[in-house]
């Protein structure tokens, strides 16, 4: 793995995996305010209970950040989960009023922390258009 694809990696696979473990306790009514959120870009997350919906986006943060940071898995696999990600995230920038200014492009305060899920994205095209350089050279 080269100097680039580690900068690219270990930086949101640490912040994530983190985040991830910090929800291992996640109460209920704290799950339950996650899901209402999530819902608005993802609306399936609503079939889930608060608790089913809490230890599933934990779980889900660890073996997102835990990929990111195994040098094992290929760019390409890390970077498309990675933008699986950062696209669920987006959604619920765009789709939630109150996060865009009246351009619905540009955040707002309360916008600001999904907006910056954006350079998730650009870091997800890197990786993937990392691993097919890669595969070609091969």
């Amino acid at each position: 793995m080269n100097m680039s694809s580690v900068a690219l990696r270990a930086v949101p696979g640490a912040f994530i995996l983190n985040a991830g473990i910090g929800k291992l306790k996640l109460d209920a009514e704290s799950a339950a305010g996650m899901q209402g959120m999530a819902a608005t870009g993802v609306p399936a997350v609503k079939q889930l209970s608060p608790e089913q919906f809490g230890k599933a986006l934990a779980w889900g943060e660890i073996a997102l950040g835990g990929a990111l940071l195994a040098p094992f898995v290929s760019n390409r696999v890390a970077g498309l989960a990675l933008g699986t990600f950062s696209a669920g995230m987006l959604s619920m920038y765009f789709r939630n009023e109150g996060m865009t200014e009246s351009d619905g492009v540009r955040p707002t305060q309360d916008g600001t922390p999904l907006a910056k899920d954006a350079w998730l994205a650009a870091i997800a095209m890197a990786l993937v258009s990392s691993g097919k350089k890669s595969r070609k050279k091969k």
